[in-house]
């Protein structure tokens, strides 16, 4: 019986070659060209939100430490901490603007968000933001108790919370509540924690929803027909 021995070309690795000896088969190894070994860089759009500036009213003031923006106003002060993806620059005109530090995929992400809530920020001082909520549903209906928000919502007690630092709860006719204050985003979290008690269900539409919420109804099973 002829022995078969396998042939390897000199042009392939050592893995080839350890392959070739095991499966006893002809291996070929091909020179890979430098074309297809280059990358593309990834190029990244500018973000349209990013690159909008940001207004300063004449009552607030901004101070700026590295990284660390700090903004102060007749309502409050906030502060917020930059990635270092992003910069912040201000301009002669006296407005703000957000610039990318890094051509990445990621800084183009921090551009257009950053912007936004260091926009959020100087508004927040100098206007305020309110969060209106209602709510639908027989019995259902809100109280102030000092500097707690009670709330009736078919439960066998009463739901009590806690109102936040920073943060005014107004209560109109027993079923509408307005969340106020200059931190955009302790006011969203707290109508959030409000609303999440008793979602508006979709049937009926009882339940705790914002001012401005569609729900979407469902409807109910018809009854057997005779």
């Amino acid at each position: 019986m002829a022995s078969f021995s396998p042939v390897i070309h000199s042009s392939c690795n050592l893995k080839s070659a350890f392959l070739g000896e095991i499966s006893r088969i002809r291996l070929s190894c091909l020179p890979v060209s430098k074309e297809g070994l280059l990358i593309k860089p990834v190029q990244c759009k500018e973000s349209r939100i990013g690159k909008r500036p940001i207004e300063v009213p004449s009552t607030v003031n901004i101070t700026m430490e590295g990284q660390d923006v700090r903004v102060k106003g007749p309502l409050g002060e906030l502060s917020l901490t930059l990635p270092r993806e992003v910069k912040l620059e201000r301009q002669e005109s006296g407005q703000l603007r957000m610039f990318k530090a890094l051509e990445t995929r990621r800084a183009n992400q921090m551009h257009g968000l950053f912007r936004t809530l260091t926009d959020n920020m100087v508004l927040g001082v100098s206007k305020g933001f309110e969060k209106r909520l209602q709510l639908v549903g027989v019995g259902y209906r809100a109280v102030l108790e000092g500097k707690d928000l009670v709330l009736n919502l078919g439960f066998s007690h009463p739901v009590r919370m806690a109102i936040p630092d920073g943060l005014q709860v107004k209560v109109e006719e027993n079923t509408r509540i307005v969340v106020s204050g200059y931190d955009k985003s302790s006011i969203g979290e707290f109508a959030a924690t409000i609303r999440s008690w008793r979602p508006p269900e979709p049937y009926k539409g009882k339940g705790v929803r914002y001012a401005d919420e569609v729900v979407r109804r469902k409807e109910g099973k018809a009854g057997k027909k005779k």
